[in-house]
């Protein structure tokens, strides 16, 4: 009798299973049918209706009348030059400008320093690598940058051969 109601058991268990795979069957069926069909919605019921306003009156041999010049009263040329002057004198005084720059090493370690920077100009040799001592560390950097666009393609060549290489906003000195 145990036997029995086992298979009744596991033959129960088995049409529940294969019920349900039928049920996924039909389901994927019904959504793979859906995308080969094209949606398409009509809501022109529901776009506010506008007419059109139509202007009768043209004559064929009206004259079209142009306006007068008219010549400015109240400018502001003489504020706006003020104001230009002033911005061209601070840039004229400016010395720096914000940038970014690639970091390749920053430690403490001025022979780890010196060896990465050595490392860079062999397998590098196209990009000039800089050391700098900010105390209490020491930095090696690459090129000047002024934006991330622009250093993208050098830091994506140095990343592969220097794991820590990063970008890093600095200012630029400008010549």
């Amino acid at each position: 009798m145990k036997s029995n109601s086992t298979f009744k058991t596991l033959n129960s268990k088995l049409v529940r299973v294969g019920f349900v795979m039928v049920i996924l069957l039909v389901a994927s069926f019904s959504l793979m049918a859906q995308k080969n069909k094209p949606y398409h919605e009509d809501l022109s019921k529901l776009r506010p209706k506008i007419e059109k306003q139509v202007d009768l009156k043209i004559k064929s041999d009206s004259v079209i009348e142009r306006p007068i010049p008219v010549t400015p009263i109240k400018t502001v040329n003489a504020k706006l030059d003020a104001v230009l002057d002033s911005i061209d004198l601070f840039s004229l005084m400016r010395k720096y400008i914000d940038g970014y720059t690639i970091q390749i090493y920053s430690g403490q370690k001025r022979e780890d320093a010196m060896n990465t920077k050595k490392k860079m100009l062999e397998e590098v040799p196209d990009l000039v690598a800089n050391l700098q001592y900010q105390q209490p560390k020491f930095r090696v950097t690459v090129g000047k940058y002024f934006s991330k666009l622009e250093a993208q393609r050098d830091l994506l060549l140095l990343r592969s051969k220097f794991s820590t290489a990063i970008l890093v906003p600095e200012k630029i000195l400008i010549k």
